[in-house]
């Protein structure tokens, strides 16, 4: 792989880190509310989903993965859990009661589960569908430029992830430093923005699998 491919491959990492999504707002959220390392192991386990769907859509049989990624059942399944999850913690009561018990600056946990996030992580990242088709997408793409070379896929997809994880270290250590600003109030508020966006987020999933792509452009437009 030329300084050209990688170059390619680190940027694709880099704007893959901003797209927008629930993966992203929890990332922040995480780093926010329980700190670097715990939105480290969130983050990791999020890699962990990528690393899963690029081995499938490499290792996979093509015409398989080319029906199932437009399955809508697959869409609405991972629609609906993501709404299920944006309404838990929308009506999360406990955090309510913290809220309006005090107005004091909130310490973060100095434990936190860091397994349980970094599944958390990885099942966010795993049951959006439309992530497995765009690492089919890429798979197909980028696998003839680079002649099949098992090798240069690999150090190619592997700098990508490596693009994305640095671009993702920025987003955590800056999302750190509004932990001072974090009163019981703004974190209530923050997780219900955060639930809205799990919401809308499923929605959309539900609908992509079930509207054409074309429809759902011209309304778009």
């Amino acid at each position: 792989m030329d300084i050209y491919d990688f170059k390619n491959a680190f940027l694709i990492g880099f704007f893959m880190a901003f797209m927008i999504g629930p993966v992203f707002f929890m990332l922040i959220q995480t780093s926010i509310l329980k700190g670097a390392r715990a939105a480290i192991a969130f983050d990791l386990g999020v890699l962990l989903g990528d690393v899963t769907f690029i081995c499938m859509a490499y290792f996979g049989s093509r015409s398989f993965l080319e029906k199932i990624k437009d399955d809508p059942r697959l869409f609405f399944i991972g629609g609906l859990v993501l709404i299920v999850y944006g309404l838990i913690t929308y009506f999360d009561k406990q955090n309510k009661k913290e809220a309006l018990a005090s107005a004091e600056t909130i310490v973060v946990p100095v434990k936190n589960n860091y397994i349980k996030l970094f599944f958390k992580g990885y099942f966010l990242n795993f049951i959006n569908i439309g992530v497995l088709a765009f690492w089919l997408g890429t798979v197909l793409v980028i696998g003839p430029t680079l002649n099949m070379n098992s090798n240069s896929i690999f150090w190619y997809f592997a700098t990508i992830i490596l693009g994305y994880a640095i671009t993702d270290l920025g987003k955590i250590l800056l999302a750190k430093q509004l932990k001072s600003k974090m009163t019981p109030l703004v974190i209530y508020r923050l997780k219900r923005i955060m639930g809205i966006i799990l919401i809308i987020c499923g929605v959309f999933l539900i609908l992509k699998g079930f509207i054409p792509n074309d429809k759902i452009d011209n309304f778009i437009s």
